[in-house]
């Protein structure tokens, strides 16, 4: 571990953070809660192939000589990587173990057409009528009874986790205001804000999920400040309010402070990037708990010297900087 930052950690482990009150029933959040305004977590995204897990993870590791502190998947939705979401799953368990968190999201086929789809028009870049939408999200029609079926599918694995008391940040139906996915771009109450209502409700309330920490997320457009209001399920249904920065203005003050606003108290997070954040810009922007980079993209759009230095830097956590009482 590096000197300066084995300092900082001990004078926390040191300082009664091992023993701070839980807000929640989660260490992991409460962890999130614990390091925000001073230190953010590295994370990294493991997108295809679901064979290879932790393709992105490792490289990450080879790169910089650390593994990050947050290790995340996705369900996916063409063939193959539904028949390998058993080994993205293990592989969770595999980062859970050796004390990283698990971030975990879904990009979905379009519950009006087929399963497994593609990145396309009929599948994840599809779109639902107005009719479709509403049929949807009324309960026992034959698209409300699809999307069920499907979320009994990634419930499985999820359940799975539970009984390994692993704990998930998951965060479904992404970028809601993104309107290339079917499911996002339909803002107030009864678009995907209503979606990701039936969703959180149908897995906690039917499938008796508890061990999951609910992401709600956002893209950096233009519209933010007026999306973070139109979009927003309601408090009582997100634990962290995430950010997708790829707008190339980067990381303004004016998305920091909405989404912190937003948050009104609760972890923020750069949910996914292509540009990795600096050390300074996270010193301005102290509350980002986390940041996700998108597997290949963080390779393309980021120099070797730039990813190393914030994986360096005293501000940045990595996985072996996670203290002892973090491992399951």
């Amino acid at each position: 571990m590096r000197s300066d930052k084995a300092l900082l950690l001990l004078i926390m482990l040191t300082s009664g953070w091992t023993i701070v009150r839980a807000q929640t029933p989660f260490k992991t959040l409460n962890w999130l809660y614990q390091i925000s305004g001073t230190r953010t977590l590295a994370g990294q995204h493991n997108r295809e192939p679901n064979a290879q897990p932790a393709r992105w993870t490792t490289q990450m590791q080879a790169l910089t000589g650390h593994y990050p502190a947050l290790w995340s998947g996705d369900f996916l939705f063409q063939a193959d990587n539904i028949d390998h979401r058993a080994t993205m799953i293990q592989e969770a368990k595999t980062q859970w173990k050796q004390g990283a968190l698990i971030n975990l999201m879904w990009h979905a086929c379009n519950p009006a057409l087929a399963q497994p789809c593609g990145w396309d028009s009929l599948g994840v870049l599809s779109h639902l009528t107005d009719g479709q939408w509403q049929e949807l999200l009324t309960d026992g029609s034959g698209l409300n009874r699809t999307w069920k079926a499907r979320m009994d599918e990634v419930a499985i694995f999820l359940q799975e986790l539970q009984q390994e008391r692993v704990e998930v940040f998951f965060r479904p139906l992404h970028e809601m205001n993104q309107g290339r996915f079917w499911w996002g771009g339909r803002p107030g109450p009864t678009g995907t804000a209503q979606l990701y209502r039936l969703t959180h409700d149908y897995l906690v309330n039917q499938k008796r999920l508890t061990n999951l920490i609910w992401v709600w997320d956002v893209q950096d457009f233009g519209t933010l400040v007026t999306d973070v209001q139109v979009y927003n399920p309601g408090n009582a249904y997100w634990d962290v309010a995430a950010l997708d920065v790829y707008d190339g203005s980067g990381y303004t003050m004016a998305k920091y402070e909405t989404m912190v606003a937003v948050a009104k108290g609760k972890p923020v997070a750069i949910g996914e990037c292509q540009v990795l954040p600096t050390a300074s810009q996270l010193k301005a922007q102290p509350k980002w708990t986390f940041f996700m980079g998108w597997s290949e993209l963080v390779l393309s759009h980021n120099s070797t010297q730039a990813i190393q230095a914030l994986y360096q830097a005293p501000n940045v956590l990595t996985l072996d900087e996670l203290p002892a009482f973090f491992k399951p």
